[in-house]
């Protein structure tokens, strides 16, 4: 394997090619793992808010480096091994790529304490963030946002999952 070769040009074993996945698409995923939190945080009592972060930080490990949106999206989350090959995104890494909104959850939940305007600077907050991420993945050539900086992970097309819609 040629170390100047982009991660979207090699090949696992020869049997798939890694396309890099599409703004839109991401977008879409993230939005349907972002109302799973908020369903977890709107209907649990108490735990809610502990349940949300939970499934925030370990989503992209489960399904084999695929959250709940990006299996229905049919996106997939990889890093790279040791050995160059390309492996499936685990718990380790999605803890480290989803700790920026991790950060802006807490801070949601720290925030909307205050009375009256703390829902609104926690909003800000959510959306700063959110802001951010969208646009270091826009000035990315390889569509990394900062969360796939620190775990050095990327999000690929999925050819196995996802509803092809």
């Amino acid at each position: 394997m040629d170390t100047s070769e982009s991660l979207y040009e090699q090949t696992v074993g020869g049997r798939q090619d890694f396309t890099k996945a599409d703004l839109l698409n991401r977008i879409i995923a993230r939005t349907i793992d972002f109302l799973i939190i908020v369903a977890l945080y709107e209907i649990i009592p108490k735990v809610g808010f502990f349940a949300g972060i939970t499934y925030l930080l370990i989503a992209d490990g489960l399904f084999q480096g695929r959250s709940a949106g990006k299996r229905l999206v049919g996106l997939k989350v990889i890093i790279n091994d040791k050995t160059g090959a390309a492996a499936a995104c685990g718990f380790k890494e999605s803890i480290l790529r989803n700790f920026p909104f991790a950060v802006g959850y807490i801070l949601y939940g720290i925030l909307k304490v205050i009375p009256l305007i703390g829902w609104i600077i926690s909003f800000v907050v959510v959306v700063v963030i959110l802001l951010f991420e969208s646009l270091v993945i826009l000035g990315s050539e390889e569509g990394m946002r900062l969360g796939d900086e620190l775990a050095k992970t990327r999000v690929v097309e999925d050819r196995q999952g996802g509803l092809n819609v």
